[in-house]
């Protein structure tokens, strides 16, 4: 491949190896610059002997063909997540009544009158119980990432109808980890001649119509076309700088929110919730939600065997365990574990082995977890689709157009389409 691509992918996520591959199957001379060492972008999967822990992305979500397809191409296996959902509520642990979940208040999402309100004034106009409204909140708030205060009503719904869908009830586990599927995809990229440039933050886009040229610390590179791919959280702090500034993109971007969550997983000795008296068996346990705890909900590794419990708290109050260092946290949520399982606090902590987060709020590379929509800014991520002069193309899971903002999928189809963009011009 010549030293000057037809196009630059800036980041190697999910968007933009699938953008890259998508183009590189075509014919089209890529590059991808990376300003990670690694692959993967919000897909970060650790091992720990014989355990595989996920500090970023988890779950597959459903059955999005997209991404379905690739893990099919890719023979990567995948087991479905099952087992019992339990509630700590009222001082009690069972197993979760329909009165627990939050969905009731979310029906009325799918067709709400204009103009767009936050989910905190949709809630307002319901007759509900508090008790109704705390659990709907913290399923927005844990499930978005997002403020309630100023995420998209009309964008929640448009999110329900995309989730039933892909029957977005159902989650499956890539078995072995999630990174499996990027350096897959990275794999297939190299084998078309593309190269990687990993460990290279791009400070600076200069462009003219036709013409891009992306620089690093220590190095430069020109091209035809540039995708940009970098999170929202990067984008709106422009921490890479676009000469010149595409206006209506930055205005768009205004539209939306880098959602913020916390996310930990502790590794035991034991799966001591499994060994509970027999009043209380927890064999088969999935999920837990405690909402009058923090973190408000764990779930375990069920059905794959193992000893971590991962604990997940989304939105502003997810602050309150980031700030905490390691030692004061894992305090803290032993005790926390210790009064949802009736234990003592000394027993869950001898257990407790180690702790495993990943900071993604501070993440200069990212700069929170994922995105959302903003009241009145349900039109942004089409705006982020637009290209700019044909030499600027944007994707990534903010520029997703089809209500599934937040998901490794979305990202696969904004590249997808980003690649399409691209390829409609040559033909």
């Amino acid at each position: 491949m010549s030293s000057s691509p037809e196009v630059l992918v800036i980041g190697a996520g999910m968007a933009g190896l699938t953008a890259a591959r998508a183009l590189a199957d075509a014919g089209v001379s890529v590059a991808i610059v990376e300003a990670r060492d690694r692959v993967g972008g919000r897909i970060l999967t650790t091992r720990v002997g014989d355990d595989t822990i996920e500090l970023g992305a988890e779950f597959v979500h459903g059955r999005p063909p997209e991404l379905w397809a690739l893990l099919a191409e890719t023979g990567l296996d995948t087991y479905e997540r099952d087992g019992a959902q339990a509630c700590f509520t009222d001082g009690k642990l069972q197993p979760c009544k329909e009165e627990d979940r939050p969905f009731k208040l979310l029906e009325g999402l799918e067709d709400l009158p204009s103009p767009d309100v936050t989910f905190t004034q949709y809630l307002s106009t319901l007759n509900a119980t508090d008790s109704e409204l705390t659990s709907a909140r913290n399923f927005v708030e844990g499930f978005n990432a997002a403020d309630v205060s100023q995420i998209s009503a009309a964008s929640l719904g448009v999110q329900q109808k995309a989730e039933d869908a892909i029957e977005g009830d159902l989650t499956f586990y890539i078995r072995n980890g999630y990174d499996r599927l990027p350096h897959a995809l990275a794999d297939r990229i190299r084998d078309h001649g593309c190269i990687l440039h990993l460990d290279s933050p791009v400070r600076t886009l200069h462009w003219k119509p036709g013409h891009v040229e992306v620089t690093t610390e220590s190095a430069s590179f020109t091209a035809q076309r540039a995708i940009i791919t970098i999170p929202l959280g990067v984008l709106q702090r422009e921490a890479l700088v676009i000469e010149p500034r595409p206006e209506a993109i930055f205005q768009a971007a205004s539209q939306l929110r880098m959602g913020n969550a916390y996310r930990f997983t502790l590794r035991f000795r034991e799966p001591f919730w499994k060994s509970l008296p027999p009043t209380r068996p927890l064999d088969d346990l999935s999920f837990l939600f405690s909402f009058g705890e923090m973190p408000p909900v764990w779930w375990t590794t069920h059905p794959h065997p193992g000893a971590l419990l991962t604990g997940w708290i989304g939105g502003p109050r997810s602050t309150a365990l980031a700030i905490l260092s390691s030692a004061a946290l894992a305090d803290r949520v032993c005790s926390t574990l210790a009064h949802i399982f009736s234990l003592k606090t000394a027993q869950v902590r001898q257990l407790l082995l180690d702790c495993y987060t990943h900071d993604w709020r501070n993440d200069p590379f990212s700069l929170g977890a994922y995105s959302y929509v903003a009241a009145g800014g349900l039109d942004a991520p089409r705006q982020l689709t637009e290209p700019v002069q044909n030499t600027l193309f944007f994707a990534g899971e903010h520029t997703d157009t089809t209500g599934h903002w937040g998901t490794v999928h979305a990202a696969i189809r904004s590249g997808l389409r980003a690649a399409e963009q691209i390829l409609n011009l040559h033909a």
